[in-house]
């Protein structure tokens, strides 16, 4: 029970850590773009980024959970005492909205970071800061 209360919380990590990419990815990109960063127009990073928030955004408008999330649950089951700090990111992860409202943002935030690509457009290269 031990490990598996582990292993849902490694799973909890991981999901953390892939919304950050996505959430900071929408930020640094057109930062980037405007400060002259090369890393924010290297093609296979935009490709990860990209391809991520479509993941998602195709997982909510099929009515699917993320996949994550979904490992998480199984995991945890029926647990009743949850750690502080998995509490807290769940407070942050999880938010009390219906479902529909989070298809719509998955959507937008992937339509936004399309969008990306032709503002700062990828290249096979990076740009060194000028």
């Amino acid at each position: 029970m031990a490990s598996e209360t582990n292993l849902a919380e490694a799973v909890l990590i991981a999901h953390l850590v892939v919304i950050a990419f996505n959430v900071l990815g929408l930020i640094v990109i057109p930062l980037g773009g405007w400060l002259r960063w090369g890393f924010v127009r290297v093609r296979w990073w935009r490709l990860l980024h990209l391809g991520m928030l479509a993941v998602v955004a195709l997982q909510a408008l099929v009515g699917r959970a993320c996949i994550l999330t979904i490992m998480q649950e199984t995991m945890v089951g029926a647990e009743t005492r949850t750690p502080l700090i998995v509490g807290f990111v769940n407070r942050v992860i999880y938010w009390p909205l219906p479902l529909w409202a989070f298809t719509a943002i998955y959507v937008l935030v992937c339509v936004y970071a399309a969008a990306l690509w032709w503002i700062v457009p990828p290249t096979s290269r990076p740009r060194m800061s000028d």
